[in-house]
């Protein structure tokens, strides 16, 4: 049955509540195809099976050389055949050098590379012909990519959690992998709640709004990487939302609710949810105070406030780093410090995330107040600002916390 804490949460101890919640969801695993990995999270540590590069390699475009053969002052030296790239050489004479192209193996032999720059003439001589070339001094390993100079075969390649990007999936392709293993991508079913809420595009009548959580929401979960499954509005009927949630549960890693969560006498998601094992409380954080958290027939659930700052504040502070640590995807909000271009308060006693716009000087400026409503100054800005339990006030020009979205 479902609990109400007495006391206010930290941010910290509902997020860690969120991770436990959550954390038997990673066990699942799927084996996809490379190209199909982007934005997934990696599920098991891989291991480089090869060394990269495999074989020694030209930097530039240039002459491969004996460094022995170009001692101080440099030297005057027959050139070889060319060594295209792709094309296994034949070994270096003494006393050569062969035109070797960037990517091209190395010569047996060789053991340097003069960009081409430096030669005199500064230019390759036409294939077949009889030429020689002035080189200064080389040193051994100049220009040169050695065998393993990225990874040697055996290292771990990218670790358990790494969100899978191009340049992720670029170095499993230079190793020749064709498949990754992913964590599952969790199903979420999104149920937003009110007798007051109707859909986009339906007439007005006095005391209905459109529903702004639904597409906050799926689009957040969405960009996370997750499957969602939407239903539509839920009425505050909490027969009705119980015969939905337990219609759709066993098709779902995850309940999401909107709306319904607070202290109020018309709570349909705690109403629905009475006697299961749901805890209701409040966490120390504005917007976002209200929050429900548990298992519905076994399902996870979260409930988070119904006014749209608090449901898009709850997710990107409590779902969305759980997400990103325990699935590797998404790839998490990057946290830097800027300077307030204006004052603020805030609760004392509470975690304050407000909204506003990083500009290139480094500043934040603030959108809009502190309200759960204000949808415009949330579409405005392009950071949170964290300010923590413990600050009232803040003054022009103070550093602060921003989380980039």
């Amino acid at each position: 049955m479902h609990r109400t804490a007495k006391r206010p949460a930290s941010v910290e101890a509902h997020r860690d509540k969120v991770r436990v919640l959550l954390a038997p969801l990673a066990a699942r695993v799927d084996t996809v195809p490379l190209r199909a990995a982007l934005g997934r999270g990696l599920a098991a540590d891989l291991v480089a099976p090869m060394d990269l590069p495999p074989f020694a390699n030209s930097q530039m475009d240039g002459f491969a050389v004996r460094s022995a053969d170009v001692p101080d002052g440099g030297a005057e030296l027959r050139v070889a055949a060319a060594v295209p790239a792709g094309a296994e050489p034949a070994r270096l004479a003494p006393g050569t050098a062969a035109p070797i192209m960037t990517g091209a193996m190395i010569p047996a032999g060789a053991d340097a590379v003069v960009p081409i720059e430096q030669a005199v003439p500064d230019s390759f001589p036409e294939p077949g012909a009889t030429a020689t070339v002035r080189l200064p001094a080389a040193p051994a390993g100049a220009f040169v990519r050695s065998v393993g100079s990225d990874i040697s075969a055996g290292a771990t390649a990218l670790a358990a959690g790494t969100f899978l990007g191009p340049g992720q999936l670029g170095l499993l392709a230079a190793l020749g992998l064709t498949e990754v293993p992913v964590h599952a991508v969790p199903r979420v079913l999104l149920v937003t709640t009110g007798d007051e809420v109707v859909e986009p595009g339906i007439p007005l009548a006095p005391g209905k709004i459109y529903d702004a959580n639904g597409t906050l929401l799926d689009s957040a979960l969405r960009q996370a990487g997750l499957a969602v499954t939407r239903t539509g509005i839920s009425a505050d009927d909490p027969g009705d939302l119980a015969r939905l949630l337990r219609r759709h549960a066993p098709e779902v890693d995850l309940i999401v609710t909107t709306g319904g969560v607070s202290k109020g006498a018309y709570e349909v998601v705690r109403q629905a949810l009475a006697g299961h094992d749901v805890d209701f409380g409040a966490v120390a954080m504005q917007p976002g105070g209200p929050q429900g958290i548990g298992t519905f027939d076994g399902v996870p659930v979260l409930g988070f406030p119904g006014n749209p700052v608090s449901c898009l504040v709850s997710f990107e502070m409590f779902l969305r780093p759980v997400l990103a640590e325990l699935f590797g995807s998404p790839s998490p909000r990057p946290a830097v410090r800027a300077r307030l271009a204006e004052a603020l308060s805030s609760p004392e006693a509470k975690h304050q995330v407000r909204r506003g716009t990083l500009g290139t000087d480094g500043t934040v400026r603030l959108e809009g107040g502190p309200g759960s409503h204000l949808v415009h100054a949330l579409a405005q800005s392009n950071v949170l600002v964290q300010v923590p339990v413990g600050t009232a006030e803040l003054a022009s020009g103070d550093e602060v916390e921003v989380w980039m979205l």
